[in-house]
């Protein structure tokens, strides 16, 4: 049986989705900046090192994406011991980024073992949790960003 909200107890729970949803952006700041930095530098140094003539200047990718895991795991745990009780839009950031990464792995390994370049299929791959992630947080600069992955890509 359903019970009826008053108005107030209506515009509460409005007003707390809000500050969840605003809570949940900032908690993905440090997130996006984290990644954000790893692969600019990760391109800088691979750019500076190919011009250089090292044969494995690619290496500096999974070496920056395993460094990002750790920090985030790190963080992450550190943050949900602090916060506690997760929220639904937590959740479903926490399910969006693992299966993409997941998916990021198997991909980098099927393209490289079948001889082509991972960068295009990263790249189409990656707009769509940044897409989605701006969709859900009703961010424009991040979907934005997920639609400039896929043309890039």
């Amino acid at each position: 049986m359903e019970t009826e909200m008053t108005p107030s107890q209506s515009l509460q729970l409005i007003q707390d989705m809000v500050r969840q949803a605003k809570q949940s952006f900032q908690k993905s700041n440090f997130y996006f900046l984290l990644w954000g930095v790893l692969f600019a530098l990760a391109g800088v140094v691979d750019h500076l090192l190919m011009r250089s003539g090292v044969g494995l200047h690619w290496v500096v990718w999974p070496v920056m994406g395993v460094l990002g895991g750790i920090i985030s795991g790190v963080h992450g745990a550190r943050e949900g011991r602090r916060q506690g009780a997760m929220t639904w839009m937590d959740r479903v950031q926490m399910w969006l980024w693992g299966s993409y990464t997941v998916t990021l792995v198997l991909l980098i390994v099927a393209a490289v073992s079948w001889g082509r370049d991972p960068n295009p299929f990263v790249l189409l791959l990656t707009g769509l949790p940044t897409f989605v992630t701006g969709a859900l947080i009703r961010f424009r600069p991040l979907m934005v960003g997920g639609v400039l992955f896929w043309a890039i890509g």
